[in-house]
């Protein structure tokens, strides 16, 4: 396994379920960059921002989990990327209208770029107008 390649899937695994930054900070420089091009996230500009974030998506989504796809380093530009499918039925409180019992399962990358063995900038690629019509938000 590359240098970079067991922290990114640590990091990973931590943020998708819902660890938040304590679980995910010791894969991070404490001061990471987030970016994504989507409403849902605007506003979030650094990793301990986004692992918040997914922590807190799920409590109106308390099922939600991911099924990954494709998770592979490029170590000449010290890179990770991750492919995977976000599936959960909004059941809980918290999210923006009451709960509608609707399910999403979202495509969406990760793509980790490193310093060193840790992350220093992170990029979400998701589609998410799609996924909040899914779960009735939008």
């Amino acid at each position: 396994m590359s240098g970079i390649l067991e922290p990114a899937r640590k990091f990973y695994e931590a943020c998708e379920n819902g660890k938040g930054w304590e679980g995910c900070k010791q894969y991070c420089h404490p001061d990471a960059t987030f970016s994504a091009q989507t409403g849902a996230l605007d506003g979030i500009d650094t990793v301990e921002g986004y692992t918040e974030w997914m922590k807190n998506l799920l409590t109106p989504i308390p099922d939600g989990h991911y099924e990954l796809l494709f998770f592979a380093a490029d170590e000449e530009r010290n890179r990770v990327a991750a492919c995977a499918v976000f599936h959960g039925t909004q059941t809980g409180p918290g999210g923006p209208v009451p709960p509608t019992g609707k399910t999403a399962a979202a495509d969406y990358a990760y793509l980790m770029e490193f310093e060193g063995d840790l992350i220093r900038h992170m990029t979400k690629i998701w589609n998410d107008t799609i996924t909040l019509q899914q779960i009735g938000w939008a």
